[in-house]
């Protein structure tokens, strides 16, 4: 590699990162105009930009993301839940919210869209796989580990866990053990459940040193 070449690869990778600053900004600025007063926030981290609605909001949001020609969002490639309830010490939102991520292969840029919901005890939200029939599975998947409903779901039931589950596992307040375990009984000859017998310990890191470490013999 010649010295030219040397001195012109920060410059070309500079250069690279600039443009994407541009990109994103620019996004910003449009969602920013098509959605209006419609958006509780608009913030760029990462160099990724990230929109918060209203539940009540956001299927015009998406509906407008998706078929707006400034933005043209044709994909949803995923979606989750959150739990916010032992997100740090100072925090005062809800508990849970829903994040989309959205995907415009026409545009080649993305956006994440998050919507808190009030209600901690049910929380329920509009279901959007009419918008992104990609959602089905994945608001099936929220509701499982989460307990978040989407109303007007065609078919919310658990996904990952088995039929008789207990509970919401991605839930912080869930225990890690969980609350039954199966085994096959050879008396019955099938699987049945009880309660878990994992007894809970505490689990302490073990810090392994080569004997040099340090200069240390």
């Amino acid at each position: 590699m010649t010295t030219d070449q040397t001195n012109s690869m920060p410059n070309s990778e500079n250069s690279e990162s600039v443009k994407t600053v541009k990109k994103v900004d620019r996004l910003k600025q449009t969602v920013d105009s098509l959605c209006g007063t419609k958006l509780v926030s608009s913030t760029i981290a990462l160099n990724e930009l990230t929109i918060v609605v209203k539940p009540e909001d956001l299927e015009e949001i998406m509906l407008k993301l998706r078929d707006d020609e400034s933005t043209e969002f044709e994909q949803c490639v995923d979606m989750c839940g959150m739990d916010y309830s032992e997100y740090g010490e100072d925090y005062q939102g809800d508990r849970f919210a829903v994040v989309y991520s959205l995907l415009s292969i026409t545009k080649n840029w993305r956006i994440r869209v998050r919507a808190f919901i009030k209600d901690a005890e049910m929380p329920m939200i509009k279901s959007l796989v009419p918008v992104y029939n990609s959602l089905n599975w994945l608001e099936r998947e929220a509701f499982d580990l989460y307990g978040i409903i989407f109303e007007g779901h065609p078919d919310l039931r658990r996904i990952l866990t088995d039929y008789g589950f207990i509970g919401h596992p991605f839930r912080k307040d869930f225990p890690l053990s969980g609350y039954v375990e199966m085994r096959y009984d050879e008396d019955e000859k099938r699987v049945v459940y009880q309660p878990v017998t994992i007894e809970p310990r505490e689990i302490t890191k073990r810090v392994i040193r080569e004997e040099s470490y340090n200069g240390r013999h």
